[in-house]
């Protein structure tokens, strides 16, 4: 069971499955969509400047119907005016011409936007497979793309079938009309056709853009497994990572506790934290942390402080304090300065008894900490 449901697609497209499926020129696209937006981009087109169109094209039809004798024997001449007439019919479709071909540009940016791939020209041979062709032939899409068709057709047929038989007394009374009043009379009647039929065709197109987007989203989807392998491919593999950050941590903790045997001092809780601080004499920088840690850490920093007789005091706000507001590296913050300058000179104090005897120096207490920086002073931390 577990097999069989990694093995059926029911996780949305990845963010890369998309790009990749972009990047082959596969995105979702809606011919219902493109041809409704031309077909009312050439009707509005038609509709704002049909009469200025039709009354150029009248003219330069009324002049290539009559033309002079003399051009008749005179081929240059006559080459050049009927290129003429032939230019003033073009530009009378250039403004509508132009319309359709700008809709025709934008129509993709209403679902898939513009697509320029490469990939999609390469000659892929499996195309070319008849049993694939055959498979396709019989496939659930094109099942779905046969209803459409037949309902399309049904609908715009239907659609014309109902304007023509509702104006079939008006078509058939076309001949008894004036010519002038007959051409008005049908061109007014042929735009009602037309547009009836691109509402039909607004009604299709409706429906057949969310279904598109719909089933190019199905086509892409992913098995659970896929979408696990992808994350690994992008991110890593969570164990391999886990266990790279392990090694870099105990390899940190390695580093910092061999920095032990260095440092000046170090200040404890006593048993919670410990924090062991090196202050370069003659040195323009403050103190700086070279080790810190909590329980079990700060245990075996301690233990390696005796084991190498790094001097350490017990110093519960002041080791809290350096414990919550420093990093490993970190010089001491400004605000320590005082507690830490009176740790170090005990130290320092005591290093000299040591070596050359006298008055033993006393231990410090109440080592003075600003209270916003003890972390005793918040609600739930271990003293």
């Amino acid at each position: 069971m577990a097999e069989e449901s990694d093995l059926e697609r029911t996780e949305p497209a990845s963010p890369k499955r998309l790009e990749q499926a972009r990047e082959e020129g596969d995105v979702p696209r809606s011919r219902e969509l493109s041809t409704c937006t031309i077909l009312l981009a050439a009707g509005a087109g038609f509709w704002f400047y049909g009469d200025t169109t039709i009354s150029q094209i009248k003219l330069a039809l009324m002049r290539g119907l009559v033309i002079d004798r003399s051009l008749a024997f005179d081929f240059p001449r006559l080459q050049t005016y009927i290129a003429v007439i032939i230019q003033d019919v073009m530009l009378a479709l250039a403004p509508i011409a132009a319309l359709l071909m700008i809709v025709a540009l934008a129509s993709p940016l209403l679902i898939g936007g513009w697509l320029f791939s490469g990939k999609a020209l390469t000659p892929n041979f499996t195309r070319m497979n008849p049993l694939t062709g055959l498979g396709n032939m019989v496939s659930a899409r094109a099942g779905v793309e046969l209803i459409k068709a037949i309902l399309k057709t049904l609908l715009v047929g239907g659609v014309a079938w109902i304007v023509v038989v509702k104006q079939k007394d008006a078509i058939f009374g076309l001949g008894m009309e004036p010519i002038h009043q007959a051409t008005a009379h049908l061109s007014h009647m042929l735009g009602f056709c037309f547009l009836a039929i691109v509402g039909a065709l607004v009604v299709i197109a409706a429906i057949d853009a969310p279904y598109q987007v719909w089933q190019y989203a199905e086509k892409l989807k992913m098995t659970h497994q896929e979408v696990v392998q992808e994350s690994k491919e992008a991110n890593g593999n969570p164990q391999i990572k886990a266990k790279v950050r392990a090694q870099q941590r105990e390899m940190a903790k390695r580093r910092m506790l061999a920095d032990i045997p260095t440092a000046d001092v170090v200040v404890t809780n006593p048993t919670h934290y410990s924090v062991a601080l090196k202050y370069k004499e003659g040195g323009t920088g403050a103190p700086r942390v070279v080790a810190k840690g909590a329980g079990v850490i700060a245990a075996k920093i301690r233990e390696l402080a005796v084991e190498h007789h790094v001097p350490i005091l017990e110093a519960p706000p002041l080791a809290r304090a350096l414990y919550a507001h420093t990093e490993l590296g970190d010089e001491i913050p400004e605000t320590l300065y005082s507690a830490v300058a009176e740790i170090l000179a005990y130290v320092f104090q005591l290093k000299i008894f040591q070596q050359k005897g006298g008055v033993r120096p006393t231990v410090p207490s109440d080592v003075p900490v600003p209270p916003e920086l003890d972390p005793l002073n918040q609600v739930g931390v271990v003293s």
